[in-house]
């Protein structure tokens, strides 16, 4: 496994960042989240960061050109040598041709582009059943994981709970539509490189794991 890159590509609530986390655990490789990637260049102050930073407070939205600056100099870093999984990003077309470009610059190479497929209607039930405790932030779910008592955190006995306010079910299904018609394309753009590889997200968290790991080897 040691120097596998890979895209990871799901919609909202599949389990692509449970999934990232648990092979960034498993195989020492880094998970690059271009949220985070974005808020550590921000804090950092670095030269895309304060960029990022002007256009974010104007109140418009980061541009694909700092996205993949962003990325740029991420990928330099010693850690990410090693492998890494990009999760979240390419979100379209444009950003997968902008992201062939650099990679190639930098003399890298894709080993997969791994699809986590969910139904729409399961998607909108795991993510419109989704509370947090206020106290530490453990995350429980009305179907798949209540408190074992109820009202009180297994993790801290806290008794106040909260949701999100976007995971309402006429927001989840927007950003689902918003989603298939952005991320569609490139299901055939991988494909058509030999570099997809498509899972079914709606099994057992664990099995989903396990078929990665049987995908990727040791």
């Amino acid at each position: 496994m040691a120097g596998k890159r890979l895209i990871l590509m799901g919609p909202p609530g599949g389990g692509k960042g449970t999934q990232a986390q648990r092979l960034r655990e498993r195989y020492g490789i880094v998970q690059l989240s271009t949220g985070e990637m974005l808020r550590a260049a921000v804090a950092a102050k670095s030269a895309t960061g304060l960029k990022a930073k002007a256009v974010m407070d104007s109140g418009h939205l980061v541009s694909d050109e700092i996205v993949i600056n962003l990325i740029d100099d991420r990928l330099d870093c010693d850690d990410a040598r090693q492998g890494f999984i990009l999760d979240g990003f390419p979100r379209n077309v444009a950003q997968a041709e902008a992201l062939d470009v650099l990679i190639a610059k930098k003399g890298v190479v894709l080993d997969a582009a791994i699809e986590l497929q969910v139904p729409d209607d399961l998607l909108v039930e795991r993510i419109v059943g989704r509370f947090t405790c206020d106290a530490c932030g453990a995350g429980y779910h009305d179907t798949f994981k209540n408190p074992k008592a109820v009202g009180v955190c297994d993790s801290c006995g806290g008794t106040k709970f909260s949701r999100r306010a976007d995971d309402n079910e006429d927001t989840v299904r927007k950003r689902l539509v918003a989603y298939h018609a952005q991320t569609a394309p490139l299901i055939p753009y991988y494909k058509a490189r030999n570099l997809l590889y498509v899972v079914d997200g709606a099994r057992d968290i664990d099995v989903v794991t396990s078929e990665l790991e049987a995908f990727l080897g040791s």
